[in-house]
């Protein structure tokens, strides 16, 4: 499958996997990178990730907080806001419909 073709269906759903990569509570930028790239969609680098991570905090969908470290630099830590499950919920419904009828179409009789 060509990069190219990878990325664009990625940007299409970047926002539901970030927001799914922090329902079992608060993580950091590295920690979503790392999950998704584990998860087998490749490396999400900050200058894509960052941008999805602010769009959601001024959305409302996620809260941050910034805490400095003993140690190096300071972490931005995201949770989801009541609003951010609520939106995680009602876009994995569509996605999963959406997958389920593309999936539907290209599997072979």
């Amino acid at each position: 499958m060509a990069a190219d073709r990878r990325s664009s269906w990625l940007k299409g759903v970047l926002d539901l996997l970030v927001l799914s990569c922090l329902t079992d509570g608060e993580s950091y930028g590295y920690e979503i990178s790392k999950a998704l790239a584990e998860a087998g969609l490749g490396q999400i680098k900050g200058g894509t990730l960052y941008p999805v991570l602010n769009r959601l905090e001024e959305n409302g969908l996620v809260a941050a907080e910034f805490r400095a470290a003993g140690r190096g630099p300071g972490r931005r830590y995201y949770q989801l806001t009541d609003e951010g499950r609520t939106r995680l919920a009602a876009e994995t419904a569509s996605w999963l419909e959406f997958h389920t009828a593309v999936r539907a179409r290209l599997t072979p009789p």
